[in-house]
């Protein structure tokens, strides 16, 4: 089954895979367990809030193909995402990286071998509040009719 996630989505899609894949028991989300000491949802070193921000694909990613560029722009809500202490499980299973922002940190993952399974921290949903349907949309919508 296709899935997008994005903001929570993203956030929430992280959660499942380390307790389901990751096998960490009960991972935590600093918005609702702040107290907890090493949270796989941290907040953010700088709050992304009404933030358009550069993003960079990786190259032969789902994102990458979607886009049709090494880079783009998009939107934020947020003030969470994934910690750093977890980035390097990132590299060699299935959930992948798919974008960066100009900092490095993790934006947005996908599931290799997956026909369509992206998270995002960004939003490209708020680009219809500009009239535009953004490229991630596109395949998600594309995928989802070919299931």
């Amino acid at each position: 089954m296709p899935y997008l996630g994005t903001c929570a989505g993203f956030q929430h899609a992280l959660l499942e895979y380390a307790e389901s894949c990751w096998r960490l028991n009960a991972p935590a989300h600093a918005e609702t367990d702040p107290d907890a000491p090493e949270p796989l949802i941290a907040p953010l070193s700088c709050p992304l809030v009404e933030v358009t921000a550069r993003l960079h694909f990786v190259a032969g990613t789902q994102l990458a193909r979607a886009y049709g560029t090494e880079s783009a722009d998009e939107a934020y809500h947020c003030s969470f995402g994934l910690s750093p202490l977890y980035e390097d499980r990132l590299q060699d299973g299935p959930l992948r990286v798919a974008a960066r922002d100009e900092a490095g940190s993790v934006r947005a993952v996908e599931l290799c071998g997956h026909p369509f399974f992206v998270a995002t921290l960004f939003q490209p949903e708020r680009a219809a509040l500009r009239g535009q349907v953004p490229p991630v949309i596109r395949s998600f919508v594309s995928a989802a009719a070919k299931h």
